[in-house]
């Protein structure tokens, strides 16, 4: 029986078997893991797996129960256990299932020649991105190079009409060295994600960003603590950004959780931030036709010129809320119930290359390694960990290392002066080079 026509008996299956309303969320994956060391290969690893999960509602109150067993009597059995959890919870006049019959039309979410790569081509790029990292002298150490992909395959059908489909895969590849210099020690990392194969930037590229990482660190200079500028790599961008992201979530609203629980349709930000979540986007990785409850995906415009424009909801939360789901619900596989999360992630790109915002920063910190929890999302309250190239009078003088910049969600994204143009759409969260004004940087 092909999937598709399993997804849909099941539905039934479930509604025989008690439930009022259901959902059928099946699964089927494949992941291949090579890992170098040393010039060594340490691990290969390919496994395939499939799972079923079913949410069944009974009285409007929820129960859910999965398996990886697709035998009758075991499908039968998980089905029987969901309409058994549900009668024991709580009714919830929010537990709902969507009715959208539609799809998103996607290009180039599958590469049906990631697996026609041969298998010893993937081990030697492995092996090569390896050596290649480790070519400059300053680079002492490997700390392991790999290769990944995976394809997955997403069965969603409910007993309001719905029964959709679609196939996605992508590929990975990634090294990390270590540079030495005395008693300093100093890690560089790269890695590049793409759904082709072919698309993969050659590996000399990845190689030499991962040693620069690992060398520009190198004999760090403690600074004072002051304010000043912070121009922030998009490597790190999310540790700003990602608080955004958080804050928007429609069930931490709700709940009161999100410091920008009161800001929609209001100014919270510099005009010069737009940020977008595009789940529709072409040959990307976070893009997929729906979500993970079946609701197709769209463009959603976040934030415009500094104005919060949406919250992201899933069905649930949406229905909480008084609106419509957006599209974001996301699911972990099919052992998990629908969460909130986002799909691409991007902030619009300015005016200004990455060299401008350097040469235009009278003085201040080229962030490229941030730690620690970045926004909190109740308070707004930004800290962390931070390290890069200390700027003054638009030039890099010295690394900076174990200091630390903190500061008000507010006060940090008013304070965004310059954009930058520098943006890569293959990140799954993306944003250019930006510089906020001014910042508390804690030194010495």
């Amino acid at each position: 029986m092909k999937n598709i026509d399993l997804t849909e008996k099941l539905v039934k299956r479930c509604i025989s078997l008690g439930a009022d309303a259901a959902e059928v969320f099946l699964e089927i994956n494949r992941n291949l893991s090579i890992n170098v060391l040393k010039s060594e290969i340490e691990t290969i690893e390919e496994a395939s797996s499939q799972g079923v999960g079913f949410r069944v509602f009974v009285d409007g109150k929820m129960g859910f129960s999965h398996c990886n067993d697709f035998s009758s009597r075991s499908l039968d059995d998980t089905i029987s256990r969901a309409v058994a959890f549900a009668r024991l919870s709580t009714p919830d006049e929010n537990n709902i299932l969507p009715d959208d019959k539609g799809i998103t039309s996607i290009e180039d979410l599958y590469d049906p020649g990631i697996t026609a790569e041969p298998m010893d081509k993937k081990i030697k790029m492995a092996l090569d991105l390896e050596k290649l990292a480790m070519k400059d002298p300053r680079i002492t150490k490997s700390a392991g190079a790999g290769y990944g992909e995976g394809e997955s395959e997403i069965f969603i059908g409910n007993s309001n009409g719905a029964i959709k489909s679609y196939k996605s895969s992508g590929c990975f590849m990634g090294v990390e060295v270590v540079a030495e210099k005395g008693d300093q020690k100093n890690t560089g990392r790269e890695s590049c994600s793409r759904v082709f194969f072919s698309d993969l930037i050659p590996l000399e590229e990845i190689a030499a960003v991962a040693s620069k990482k690992a060398i520009e660190l190198l004999d760090p200079v403690m600074i004072k603590t002051q304010k000043a500028a912070v121009v922030f790599d998009p490597d790190v961008s999310r540790a700003l950004l990602g608080g955004i992201i958080s804050a928007i979530n429609g069930e931490r609203v709700l709940q009161g959780a999100s410091f920008l629980k009161d800001y929609l349709g209001k100014q919270f930000a510099s005009s010069l931030l737009t940020m977008t979540d595009d789940g529709t986007l072409n040959k990307c990785l976070g893009s997929a036709p729906f979500d993970g409850e079946g609701v197709p995906t769209i463009k959603n415009i976040l934030v415009e010129n500094g104005i919060l424009k949406s919250f992201i909801y899933n069905s649930k939360a949406a229905k909480r809320a008084g609106v419509k789901s957006t599209g974001n619900a996301s699911r972990g596989g099919f052992s998990s119930l629908p969460g909130i999360g986002t799909h691409n992630v991007y902030v619009s790109t300015g005016n200004y290359s990455r060299n401008e915002i350097i040469a235009a920063t009278k003085k201040g910190l080229l962030l490229v390694e941030v730690t620690g929890y970045g926004i909190d999302t109740v308070s707004g309250n930004f800290s962390g960990g931070a390290s890069g190239l200390w700027i003054e009078n638009g030039e890099f003088v010295h690394p900076v290392k174990g200091v630390t910049i903190a500061g008000k969600a507010s006060d940090i994204l008013n304070a965004i002066d310059m954009m930058g143009n520098d943006l890569d759409m293959n990140r799954v969260n993306a944003a250019p080079t930006f510089r906020v004004a001014e910042m508390q940087i804690g030194g010495k």
